[in-house]
């Protein structure tokens, strides 16, 4: 977003400098979508008053007809919130000068600004939610396909940023399909429970509305495809809260995955790429390097996502029946952490899709480490022979003796000055051999990401209509 001035202040505008990459993707959080949502709702509330017989016939469809967000002057209404702490009563007044009294008459009727504020929110939200959700479908279908080319591809595990020992390209992509699976679920059941109307008036009574308020609420909701809560909400912001923790949740899924994809595109790894085009994460100064674009556009913004959390988890303690304050808190923490949410699963989906393995760069990665990080599996071997705590003990005697002498671990064990006990314990160089290959030591891997991908397929065919 870039700014202009404004009436005491300043006014958001689209269109800036950074939203190529804050704003990628179809969440829409901007002034026009909150606008429309707003007039939505109002329009919705006309037509539940009409089908309530408590506004005039016609009056739903009028007040439904004029509620177009291009036909109404988005920074005149931001500047009249400035006296009233929000656009709501501007709004109204523009909303009901356009229409004849019988229809104007059903504009607000029974509300007061937060039903509006707040519904609206639930249906910024529901538009926000989809669109990430069907981001986090084409990272998933990604990562799948990452996951099943590569189910025996062998490289080297790292623990606390240290090799540790082998394991295969497949189940790492198999653990982002799993976590993309995880959070897609989180994000669907608060989609499917928890955006739920607001209406209840000055003090979550319905006063106005006599004994017929809860039936209007009800039509509203119905109207607007929302939840009917038990109650007006007013004070409990959990629904807000959940929101922002699913997209949370949806970024920490995310930021792994692109963290992993940076430290893996290292030139010193170099075990995977983004495949560019169009100039593309170059450099003109530095033509050596690769930037992997989309994992750090995905990583500037999930990083965001936690603080703005935060807001609306403070924002949570309102007073009374209405807040002083708090309420007004949420609404731009709550725009931008969809708008990153879903601007990092749009980069993402990007990501995965241009993601390439490097399996010979992975097995020479494998192999430099001298077949050290097999030294548990020869420990194995030599167990049954020699006994557990002596074949630990002679392969670190090995191991040491090799690290000392510059040598892989193949020299330690056939060369070093244990040698002779293997060939004692009626162990070959050939069996030597084979427990230094990786291959031979992916445990069940293989068995792992046959199931990541089995569980995947089980929710493709249930998200089919």
């Amino acid at each position: 977003m870039t700014w202009r001035p404004g009436y005491r202040g300043a006014v958001q505008t689209p269109g800036g400098l950074f939203d190529g990459v804050f704003s990628r993707g179809q969440v829409d959080t901007s002034g026009p979508a909150w606008l429309q949502a707003m007039l939505d709702t109002e329009a919705g509330l006309a037509r539940a008053l009409e089908a309530a017989g408590l506004a005039a016939p016609g009056a739903g469809a009028a007040v439904t007809a004029a509620a177009r967000a291009d036909a109404f002057d988005a920074a005149q209404l931001s500047q009249q919130a400035a006296l009233t702490g929000n656009p709501v009563p501007a709004l109204v007044r523009e909303l009901g000068r356009r229409l004849p009294p019988d229809a104007a008459a059903a504009v607000h009727k029974g509300a007061t600004s937060q039903d509006i504020v707040d519904t609206a929110a639930m249906l910024v939200a529901r538009q926000a939610l989809a669109a990430i959700a069907a981001d986090l479908a084409a990272a998933a279908t990604a990562a799948a396909g990452l996951a099943a080319g590569h189910r025996d591809t062998p490289m080297i595990g790292r623990t606390l940023l240290q090799q540790a020992v082998p394991v295969t390209f497949g189940l790492v992509a198999a653990g982002w399909l799993t976590g993309l699976g995880e959070a897609r679920g989180a994000l669907a059941r608060v989609a499917a429970s928890r955006l739920a109307v607001q209406f209840g008036g000055a003090a979550g009574t319905l006063a106005p509305l006599g004994d017929a308020g809860p039936g209007v609420a009800a039509l509203l909701a119905g109207e607007l495809g929302l939840a009917v809560p038990t109650l007006p909400w007013h004070t409990d912001r959990l629904r807000i809260i959940e929101i922002g923790a699913a997209c949370a949740g949806v970024s920490g899924v995310l930021g792994k995955i692109a963290r992993d994809v940076t430290l893996l595109a290292q030139s010193e790894v170099g075990e995977v790429h983004e495949r560019g085009g169009d100039g593309r994460g170059g450099s003109s100064a530095m033509p050596q390097k690769q930037n992997p674009v989309a994992a750090i556009a995905v990583l500037g913004c999930t990083k965001q996502v936690p603080g703005l959390l935060a807001t609306l988890a403070s924002a949570a303690e309102q007073e009374h029946q209405r807040a002083a304050g708090a309420w007004h808190a949420e609404w731009l923490p709550l725009s931008e952490l969809l708008q990153r949410t879903g601007s990092a699963a749009s980069w993402a989906a990007d990501m995965l899709a241009r993601l390439a393995a490097d399996p010979g760069r992975m097995r020479a990665n494998l192999d430099a480490a001298g077949g050290f990080p097999l030294a548990e599996h020869v420990a194995g071997l030599l167990a049954p022979a020699l006994g557990r705590a002596a074949a630990h003990d002679l392969v670190a005697k090995a191991s040491a003796w090799a690290v000392a002498a510059g040598r892989p671990l193949r020299d330690g064990l056939l060369d070093g000055p244990d040698a002779g006990r293997l060939a004692a314990g009626g162990i070959t160089p050939e069996q030597v051999e084979q427990a230094l290959d990786p291959a031979g030591y992916l445990g069940a891997a293989g068995a792992f990401v046959d199931a990541a991908l089995a569980a995947h397929a089980r929710t493709e065919q249930n998200d089919r209509p």
